[in-house]
């Protein structure tokens, strides 16, 4: 059994990550008519330059051109006026949101921080090999699986290689308020197309020889995060991205965790905790599988200093290898993701449980930080309900209107979060509403 899953994970990852060579390829592929696929600027250069906006532009213009399973939308424009592009493909066709939050779907965010590129590179060539696929294995996780990607999440910051956005901001940290137009489009393809798996594209400095591993990655560690679908996160890590990121030559670990070099124990946490406005704990508390994947920035070896074309390849690759392990998942796991997103999503109707408002899987919440009887709802007056009600929706939050304000049930799909996002003693609140201890039991749509 397991020997099997073995071979058609890696028949698949073969299949779907042709750059995973030694060396990128000398000549694009084709597909199925022959016509020549396009090459990404960094493609073209071997490595020895990343692909400019523009480039990116006309690349997936030219894939969205050459394949009916591509489909590029604009989900939103940058304050710099660049626009935030969302790729769908799918087999024979991609299709509309109502059909993706019905049926299985991961969505790859690529670069949210504009100074670490490799996972955007991946990203694209991705997009790519998947639109010009012609073996079956492809055709049928196409078939079976829609693949949502913003290969670009910041690129203001791309375009200057600085962390933030054009403003300073860490729009990972942005998934919770929506302050910049980044986290706002992200926020609305969760809310439009609820992706079952969500793969976070990242690149991290190494300290040696504690923290050095090719690969990294870590699930959503917020403790509302249900258990069903923190199972199935860890599983992605553990069990996929972990053994496909070996199987094809690089080291890999836990991210935030130091270990000792010498017994491989934990030494301490630098990073990684449970804070919910970041991507990977907005997906969990939002009841998608998420996991985060950091590749290693710096060259370790003599060779990739010498050449840092050669540092670049490796670090694409290694993404590469992350998402082959993503696709490998979703399509030997599909049925136990499916079962552990939906009864995560429906659990908010039954309105039973503790909201955390602090802790992780590797913390206990102190006392003081766990609502074991939240309210049933929230009162916003007029002037709260003017400044929260857009990111509400792009939430898909659902609320009553109560005369010039509104109530906002705590009895829904995403029932923790509208306490994460409204009770004044949760770490990133939008506002302080008012807590409810009597609500009507009929739950309406925003109106």
């Amino acid at each position: 059994m397991k020997r099997s899953r073995s071979l058609a994970l890696g028949a698949l990852a073969v299949a779907l990550t042709a750059t995973l060579g030694a060396t990128l390829p000398a000549a694009p592929a084709a597909d199925a008519r022959g016509s020549q696929a396009p090459r990404t600027g960094f493609e073209k250069s071997h490595g020895a330059r990343w692909t400019g906006q523009p480039e990116e532009r006309d690349f997936l213009a030219a894939v969205d051109h050459a394949s009916p399973r591509v489909r590029i939308d604009r989900v939103g424009v940058t304050k710099q006026g660049r626009p935030l592009r969302l790729v769908r493909i799918g087999a024979p066709a991609p299709r509309p949101a109502r059909d993706v939050r019905r049926g299985n779907s991961v969505l790859l965010i690529c670069s949210q921080h504009g100074d670490e590129p490799s996972g955007r590179e991946a990203c694209l060539s991705t997009v790519r090999d998947l639109a010009y696929a012609t073996d079956r294995a492809t055709l049928r996780f196409l078939e079976r699986t829609e693949v949502l990607v913003m290969p670009t999440a910041n690129p203001d910051g791309r375009a200057a290689d600085t962390r933030g956005n054009s403003d300073g901001t860490d729009i990972n940290r942005d998934h919770f308020a929506l302050t910049t137009a980044e986290g706002r489009a992200m926020a609305a393809v969760l809310r439009d197309y609820r992706p079952d798996v969500i793969h976070d594209l990242h690149e991290y400095g190494p300290t040696v020889p504690y923290y050095m591993k090719d690969v990294l990655s870590l699930w959503p560690r917020n403790l509302n995060t249900a258990d069903a679908v923190h199972s199935e996160s860890t599983a992605l890590s553990e069990d996929f991205v972990g053994p496909e990121v070996r199987r094809s030559g690089f080291s890999t670990g836990v991210y935030g965790i130091w270990t000792d070099p010498e017994s491989g124990d934990p030494v301490k946490q630098v990073a990684g905790d449970g804070q919910e406005r970041i991507l990977r704990n907005t997906a969990g508390v939002k009841g998608a599988v998420g996991l985060l994947v950091e590749t290693r920035v710096d060259a370790l070896t003599d060779a990739e200093k010498a050449d840092p074309a050669l540092n670049n390849r490796r670090r694409v690759r290694s993404q590469l290898a992350g998402v082959a392990g993503t696709f490998g998942f979703v399509t030997h796991r599909r049925a136990r993701i499916e079962s552990a997103t939906t009864s995560a999503r429906l659990s908010g109707y039954a309105d039973h449980g503790p909201v955390f408002l602090g802790g992780a899987d590797n913390e206990p919440a102190p006392d003081d930080r766990i609502l074991a009887d939240p309210p049933c709802g929230y009162r916003l007056d007029a002037a709260r309900f003017a400044q929260v009600k857009d990111e509400l929706a792009l939430h898909g939050v659902r609320w009553e209107r109560a005369g010039d304000g509104a109530v906002v049930p705590v009895r829904q799909p995403l029932r923790d979060l509208v306490v994460l996002l409204l009770d004044g003693r949760a770490d990133y609140h939008l506002t302080v509403a008012t807590p409810m201890n009597v609500c009507r039991d009929v739950v309406g749509g925003n109106r």
